[in-house]
């Protein structure tokens, strides 16, 4: 199979009549989306777990297995009991490391092929695929198929090294060009990415990144803060088959851009119920734990629970310079394990510190009961 020849960007045959009510829904639901994004006090803190779970589900879609109980509780000390699993919690947190340091950099400049650069070393540092070209674009030719094929037995062999910069730069243009609806431009950015493939590892996770920084440089949400990797874990034979049928038919850019849309409505109509639901959380936690504690710390305590919610007792550390004792602290926390706000879920044992975990945020974030 010889490497592909995609067409320059923009694509010159979609049809857009045919994508106009797709567009009208997509872009309401994202619209109601960004609208309780916008009331959340502070996104970064209140939906972390939100960002955790989008690295868990990125991740997964690779072939990594660990859970979102699995990451929180090895961050907090916790060993997983599959040494394997090691290197799927590690790649998850890389994931989620590269995708906060975007949302960062994104504030103060716009973004570049160097930060692609960035954020490939950030994914791939100290995992597998960590030899693998790790912030450098490839100088080989890769291909996509089954483990161990011969790229003559390859599904999809992406472009020649030798002209990856061209389609690279015509990309990152493309990418920051006005055309007529940012969310069909925000799909063949996407597919294109996919397509050009420009690393030996770690193109899905770094396409599926992309997603929130165009959103959010587009200026379509208030915060880089949006995830559509349930939506395609969920429908994950057919967003690889939208993608591998580009450039077939004459109809196969409508076709992925109505599956991207598609995606985009589903999913921020799960994110918006998701958020809302959090937010209510806190809401109701804020108001119980003032009344139970009665104390000055109360609501920079919850705060740290949201952006932590598993965690040792011994490593509290609550936003803002000014800090409670450790003995004011374990008294907050015995007080909200006895109203059973927080579930002790490892028993402290000499020198090894008890773990606890607001067990209603983690189950919300996994939409299932897991603690």
């Amino acid at each position: 199979m010889k490497p592909a020849l995609p067409s320059k960007l923009p694509a010159a045959d979609v049809q857009w009549e045919s994508l106009i009510p797709a567009l009208g829904k997509a872009n309401r639901a994202l619209a109601r989306y960004d609208g309780i994004l916008f009331s959340v006090p502070d996104p970064a803190i209140l939906l972390s777990p939100m960002t955790t779970q989008e690295a868990v589900l990125s991740s997964r879609i690779e072939g990594t297995q660990a859970t979102l109980n699995e990451v929180l509780r090895f961050e907090a000390g916790d060993e997983p009991e599959q040494e394997s699993r090691r290197f799927d919690i590690q790649e998850i947190i890389n994931y989620r490391a590269a995708l906060r340091r975007a949302q960062e950099s994104l504030r103060s400049r716009p973004f570049n092929l160097n930060l692609l650069l960035d954020l490939h070393a950030q994914l791939l540092d100290s995992v597998r695929g960590r030899n693998k070209g790790r912030g450098h674009f490839r100088r080989v030719q890769n291909w996509i198929g089954s483990a161990g094929c011969t790229i003559e037995q390859a599904d999809f062999v992406p472009p020649d090294p030798m002209v990856l910069m061209e389609y690279l730069d015509n990309w990152e243009k493309y990418y920051h060009s006005d055309r007529p609806d940012p969310l069909v431009q925000l799909a063949i950015v996407h597919a294109q990415f996919e397509i050009i493939h420009p690393f030996l590892d770690g193109n899905g996770r770094i396409g599926r990144i992309l997603i929130p920084l165009f959103l959010f440089e587009k200026h379509l949400l208030s915060q880089p803060m949006f995830y559509l990797s349930a939506y395609f874990d969920q429908h994950r034979d057919e967003y690889v088959a939208r993608l591998r049928a580009l450039g077939s038919t004459a109809q196969s850019w409508n076709a992925w851009i109505e599956f991207f849309l598609a995606a985009v409505e589903a999913q921020a109509l799960r994110n918006a119920d998701k958020a809302r639901d959090i937010k209510a959380l806190y809401d109701r936690l804020k108001s119980q734990v003032i009344e139970l504690t009665r104390s000055q710390f109360a609501v920079p305590l919850l705060d740290a629970l949201f952006e932590t919610p598993v965690f040792p007792s011994t490593q509290v550390r609550l936003p803002g310079r000014k800090q409670p004792s450790r003995q004011a602290v374990a008294q907050l926390l015995r007080v909200l394990r006895e109203e059973k706000i927080l579930k002790v879920v490892r028993e402290g044992s000499g020198r090894r510190a008890q773990v606890l975990a607001l067990a209603e945020l983690i189950n919300l974030a996994e939409g299932r009961t897991v603690i």
